[in-house]
């Protein structure tokens, strides 16, 4: 999470408003070194690594999970 000033987000609005865009990071901005808002994309971009965390190392495999299923769900 990037923490910038008050000042510096109104001189470079548009590059912070693109950098949140771009990668999905969130942006403090204070004002003397006190938060007032935090800017964050609706839209967050996340890595498989993020999406799985909760279960990573959870989920336990018995057989061969590349194994077609044919027999069961038929030929589609």
């Amino acid at each position: 999470m990037l923490t910038i000033s008050k000042e510096s987000i109104e001189k470079n609005f548009r590059k912070y408003l693109s950098l949140v865009e771009q990668t999905g990071e969130d942006i403090i901005v204070t004002s003397d070194n006190v938060p007032l808002i935090k800017l964050t994309s609706l839209t967050r971009k996340r890595s498989v690594a993020d999406a799985f965390q909760d279960v990573r190392g959870k989920i336990k495999y018995h057989e061969d999970v590349l194994q077609p299923e044919t027999e069961e769900w038929g030929d589609i």
